[in-house]
């Protein structure tokens, strides 16, 4: 779990996605995706990363400036399969469900995965 203070620079202003002073979906959707990142890195062996793949989340509620937002993902629930899905849920300080859904990842070698980037 890891815990936002919602700022100027992460609203739906800031970012273009909006015209309101409040938590941009697409900074909520970042922070979601790196509880992701946190959470896949437990299942993954020395050379090996993970990458989203998909993405299926509701931004349920608005936040204001000065608020916190607290990111939780669980997941995967097989890390043998080839790509792994993971439950997010974004609650504000007052316990509310901010946004939720679920984010994919598949786990990849990263000097394969980057040399076929070069290519």
């Amino acid at each position: 779990m890891t815990s936002y203070d919602v700022t100027e620079n992460d609203t739906a202003q800031a970012l273009g996605s909006g015209d309101v002073p409040v938590l941009a979906t697409p900074r909520l959707l970042a922070w979601m995706e790196a509880e992701t990142v946190r959470a896949a890195s437990a299942h993954l062996d020395e050379g090996r990363t993970s990458v989203g793949t998909a993405v299926r989340i509701v931004h349920a509620a608005p936040t204001p400036v000065g608020g916190t937002v607290e990111i939780t993902a669980e997941g995967p629930a097989d890390p043998a399969q080839r790509t792994w899905t993971f439950t997010v849920r974004a609650t504000d300080a007052r316990g509310r469900i901010v946004g939720e859904g679920e984010i994919d990842r598949a786990p990849v070698d990263r000097e394969r995965f980057l040399e076929r980037l070069a290519r």
